[in-house]
């Protein structure tokens, strides 16, 4: 024991600054995913499944589990994105896509300026009635 005139501080283990956990789910290595959850995840993945509805599959898991989730969809991405940033993977998987796509960078550098995408359909729309132009440009905007 080491005493001040204000602190007092005793060591019972100088092993430990805390006390040992019960619950072996607070431990990195027993909380990890198994090999199955991983493959399930990435199934559920392929399938376009949101985050929130795999991590109700695994509803009977505790609560550390919804990160998890979001953590390993979020390395699936990046994975599927083999190093290419996201404006990139939206240009990429649009002409796979079939759409159309316009974008436009600065001359002085290679910064996209404006990017326009446009299913088939609307353009056949557009060229059917070109006097009516109703456009959406607010959607996700916070993201």
């Amino acid at each position: 024991m080491v005493t001040n005139e204000n602190w007092q501080l005793f060591v019972h283990n100088k092993r430990h600054n805390h006390k040992i956990a019960v619950y072996s789910h607070s431990h990195a290595q027993s909380a990890r995913l198994t090999e199955e959850q991983l493959q399930q995840i990435e199934q559920f993945r392929k399938s376009h499944v949101p985050p929130r509805n795999i991590l109700r599959f695994f509803s009977k898991t505790r609560r550390w589990f919804s990160q998890k989730i979001c953590n390993v969809v979020a390395k699936i991405k990046r994975n599927q994105m083999q190093g290419r940033n996201t404006v990139e993977e939206v240009l990429r998987l649009s002409a796979e896509k079939g759409y159309t796509v316009f974008h436009v960078n600065r001359e002085d550098s290679n910064v996209c300026n404006d990017i326009v995408v446009a299913h088939p359909i609307s353009i056949a729309m557009i060229t059917t009635w070109p006097y009516v132009l109703i456009m959406d440009t607010t959607y996700k905007t916070n993201k």
